[in-house]
């Protein structure tokens, strides 16, 4: 049996409506099937709040044994270091986190709050909220950088706003069955993170012609005008639908980049940064020379059928 506390910082609980769409597996898989143990969670647990005070402290004392410390939601750290914005029983949830890490087996952030800031760490910070281990892009959160947990894992993070449903309840099935998980340079698993949100986007041949929107409700890339940060961002939206169904730029929304620890950027969500025509951020692996001349030929050498549809609303 694996053990798992889940713990609510400063959050708006958007992971935990998440993984409850999980099928792959699902949520009730996770626990039926790869002999999870959800010893607390804020929104599932039915037992008062004193059950969770009793965890705590057999955990803390080392009389329950703690194999994955969830934790959704930003580190509040607030005010001067306090952390007293996001109190729990007297002390900060800041401390009582940090305490709870050194005893788990695994601590995983879940969503980009978690692990980066989020949301809540967006300028001008008000309550000077970080992530578990990162700050943004920058390391050392919460936990120093150089932290490792009891198996040799610095915190796992699994970002987004909210996190992809199977990315979280595969995550905690390969935790669970002891499979190894390899990280990217954020402490992102590979596996849910080794693919941008512009590969499976339904969009991507427009894209690639320079068929453009410039409002929403066409059937154009949103790249270049309306700020999509799909060819960006690394994630598996259109790889693994949600709900096994869409995604943001499938139901003609531009991608926000939530996985992203800069998320949510400093700027109009809906408006793509340029430097004459030319995106000021280009994507994945893109020479900004090379792009520059492809841009000013992959427009007329559009096939008939592209510009048709480009039409056809």
């Amino acid at each position: 049996m694996t053990t798992l506390l889940w713990l609510q910082t400063g959050s708006c609980g958007g992971d935990t409506m998440s993984i409850l769409c999980a099928d792959s597996p699902s949520l009730e898989e996770l626990i039926d099937e790869y002999s999870i143990e959800m010893l607390w969670q804020p929104s599932l647990s039915i037992e008062p709040t004193s059950r969770l005070d009793t965890l705590i402290e057999a955990i803390i004392a080392d009389q329950q044994a703690l194999d994955i410390l969830c934790i959704e939601g930003s580190i509040i750290t607030g005010p001067n270091g306090s952390g007293m914005y996001d109190p729990y029983r007297g002390r900060s949830k800041m401390s009582l986190v940090s305490e709870l890490a050194e005893k788990a087996e695994y601590v995983v952030a879940l969503g980009t709050c978690a692990s980066y800031g989020g949301v809540h760490a967006a300028p001008p910070n008000p309550t000077d909220c970080l992530g578990l281990q990162f700050d943004k892009q920058s390391p050392g959160g919460l936990l120093p950088i150089e932290w490792r947990s009891r198996k040799g894992l610095p915190v796992i993070n699994i970002s987004g706003c909210p996190a992809h449903p199977n990315a979280m309840t595969k995550t905690l099935a390969m935790l669970a069955s002891g499979l190894p998980l390899e990280l990217d340079h954020l402490n992102r698993p590979k596996a849910f993170f080794n693919s941008t949100v512009h590969q499976g986007c339904t969009r991507n041949e427009y894209h690639e012609y320079d068929v453009e929107d410039t409002e929403f409700g066409d059937k154009g890339c949103m790249f270049f005008n309306l700020g999509c940060q799909g060819p960006v961002t690394m994630a598996i939206c259109n790889t693994e639908l949600w709900n096994g169904r869409s995604s943001k730029t499938r139901a003609g929304v531009p991608c926000f980049g939530c996985t992203s620890p800069d998320f949510p950027l400093d700027q109009d969500l809906f408006l793509t940064e340029k430097i004459g025509t030319i995106p000021v951020h280009l994507p994945l692996g893109v020479e900004r020379a090379n792009y520059m001349a492809y841009k000013s030929l992959a427009h007329d050498a559009a096939p008939d059928r592209l510009l048709n549809k480009k039409m056809d609303t």
